[in-house]
């Protein structure tokens, strides 16, 4: 069952989505990128896949009524990180306050834009994000955030996306964390091909599984 939440954030209310599985073991927070809301076909999907796995869901969107009106004329919210860092960490804090899911582990799985969002978030409050996933996303825009992350961080990135996943590997270098990049093979950026997001959801999946579910008692390593 969907239940609409209002997350408050620096006098911005935002809407949100949350799924709570029956006997829930966990949760993840989505931040979709840019041209995008919690209505995102592609996140609705990954969300559907982690559900199956018993793991709560929210999607919310980042801008309001008001940004996404001044956003389709030509603004750039969506790539302002620093301002929407702390509306994903005001969700992870609803999450964590909800009845239906205090005390879960919580992940945050990033899409586009919004993965440099997640990262920032982690780094900032690591005691609230136990893991990362990102698909297709700029983790590069979390810029000197990145080593800050203890976060275990799974990029995952299209085969057919070569300026991403150079982005990708580039930013896989500063992050002190325990990640993985993974290329899904014959995939564009949006992960559109025949298979390939239900290879980001398995994907996904696993790694929320492992961290979440069953985290590693050993420190973080680089891969």
């Amino acid at each position: 069952m969907t239940v609409p939440v209002t997350i408050g954030s620096g006098g911005t209310e935002l809407s949100g989505d949350l799924v709570v599985p029956a006997d829930a073991i966990g949760a993840v927070v989505f931040a979709h990128g840019s041209g995008s809301s919690r209505f995102s076909g592609r996140n609705r999907a990954v969300a559907r896949s982690l559900q199956d796995r018993q793991l709560a869901t929210l999607l919310f969107d980042l801008l309001d009524v008001n940004e996404e009106l001044h956003e389709q004329r030509g603004g750039r919210f969506r790539f302002d990180i620093d301002s929407l860092t702390p509306r994903l960490i005001g969700a992870l804090e609803h999450v964590v306050g909800h009845a239906a899911t205090s005390g879960l582990p919580i992940g945050v799985f990033g899409a586009s834009t919004g993965a440099a969002v997640a990262l920032c978030a982690a780094a900032r409050r690591p005691e609230l994000v136990r893991a990362v996933v990102s698909r297709g996303g700029r983790p590069d825009l979390a810029g000197d955030e990145l080593p800050g992350v203890r976060a275990p961080t799974l990029l995952i990135v299209g085969e057919r996306d070569p300026q991403v996943l150079t982005l990708n590997q580039q930013a896989a270098t500063r992050l002190n964390a325990e990640h993985e990049l993974r290329v899904v093979p014959g995939a564009s950026h949006l992960f559109e091909e025949e298979g390939a997001l239900e290879e980001v959801a398995e994907h996904a999946g696993e790694w929320f599984e492992r961290h979440l579910i069953e985290p590693s008692a050993s420190p973080p390593r680089r891969r």
